[in-house]
């Protein structure tokens, strides 16, 4: 094995200096070894403005980007470019990003957009793209100012001890975001931030999501899916998520589509052993989601998704909801919802003191197994 240590690349471990020409000089070193190497990255505080690591690596050589320090983005605003992206991987085989610390310093950008509508483009702190055989392996996001960890168009992911932190009023910073990919695992995470602890966008297939502590956040989601119009069909398939816990949060298990013609579907989704802790929306189908509100919604609130949900199993649900209804299936009126199954489910309302929390269905069909509280309105 081979190391390229990025501060004999010139990398100042005191934050003195942009060290992002130092990285890409040890990555280009590592990328052509042609034995197995990893770029090193020494404890310490280092500034990156932005930073993309490109493949193919040499004979796809395998590459580790080992952190043991702290990695800091520019601070104020505008100092990351346009693309949407602070540290990139791209078109990489058998990468692995192992340890540290990602500061995306956010706090600016999310100050600006509470007021303004001109600010700059906000940056996903950490983004793996078309790649196949990733390892990201204890990795800590902090205030990211958009997705804190995004996979997309991969294949072969894994997504093993990530922490993600950020204040839950932080707009738009999902913990890990999916996209376009397959064959993705995630395994303990521990998520606080202001948007989905993950997100499961369009195009994803066969992904395991298991251990997940989440909260605050807006819970596990899949989708939203039906926003943009045209002919591609918007799939989402073969998703497992295991053992999971729900603290404040404002969902826990979620699945959101617009209202619309946009075609797709959702099927074959497991949902197994979850805990909620004083969480809005304990299970949560929503065909009509358009957040915002206002007249731009309400065409899209009324109308049917085109959107089909299938397959999708609740087993071992258990805890408190803070709102008295803890079960809705809001499914559209011209593909309903069906095979919803609910089993050992056994949800209360808590405010204050417990009460018997409620159902809410609308086209939905399914069946129920064991105990099932509240009652099904299937």
């Amino acid at each position: 094995m081979y190391y390229y240590n990025v501060v004999r690349y010139g990398a100042r471990p005191d934050a003195s200096a942009d060290a992002a020409g130092a990285f890409h000089r040890a990555w280009a070193d590592a990328c052509r070894s042609t034995r197995p190497a990893t770029v090193y990255v020494p404890p310490g505080v280092y500034l990156v403005s932005t930073a993309t690591f490109s493949g193919p690596c040499h004979g796809h050589v395998a590459v580790t980007f080992a952190i043991a320090g702290t990695l800091v983005a520019p601070s104020g605003l505008g100092g990351r470019g346009s693309s949407g992206r602070w540290i990139t991987f791209e078109n990489l085989d058998g990468l692995v990003v192992s340890g540290g610390t990602l500061d995306g310093r956010g706090r600016a950008l999310w100050a600006c957009r509470l007021r303004r509508s001109d600010c700059p483009t906000p940056t996903s702190s950490l983004t793996i793209a078309n790649s196949r055989d990733v390892v990201v392996a204890g990795v800590r996001s902090v205030d990211s100012e958009l997705f804190h960890v995004v996979v997309i168009q991969c294949v072969g992911v894994t997504v093993r001890g990530v922490v993600v932190e950020a204040p839950a009023d932080s707009p738009n910073t999902d913990g890990i975001h999916l996209h376009r990919s397959s064959h993705v695992a995630v395994y303990d995470a521990r998520i606080s931030t202001g948007d989905d602890c993950v997100s499961i966008g369009p195009g994803n297939s066969h992904l395991w999501i298991e251990r997940v502590a989440c909260g605050p956040g807006h819970g596990i989601s899949i989708g939203s899916l039906g926003k943009q119009e045209g002919m591609a069909v918007e799939a989402v398939e073969n998703v497992t998520v295991k053992t999971t816990w729900f603290t404040g949060t404002t969902n826990g298990l979620r699945i959101k589509t617009w209202g619309g013609t946009k075609r797709g579907f959702v099927r074959g989704v497991t949902f197994a052993d979850a805990t909620m802790v004083a969480v809005d929306n304990p299970i949560i189908i929503d065909q009509r989601y358009c957040p915002g509100g206002g007249a731009s919604c309400a065409g899209k609130s009324a109308a049917s998704s085109s959107i089909r949900i299938s397959d999708v199993r609740y087993v071992g649900i258990r805890g408190t909801s803070a709102t008295p209804v803890a079960v809705t299936f809001d499914c559209s009126r011209s593909n309903p919802c069906s095979g919803i199954h609910l089993q050992d489910v056994a949800l209360t309302y808590y405010h204050g003191r417990p009460a018997a929390a409620r159902s809410s269905c609308r086209n939905a069909q399914g069946s129920t197994l064991g105990l099932v509280l509240p009652p099904s309105c299937l």
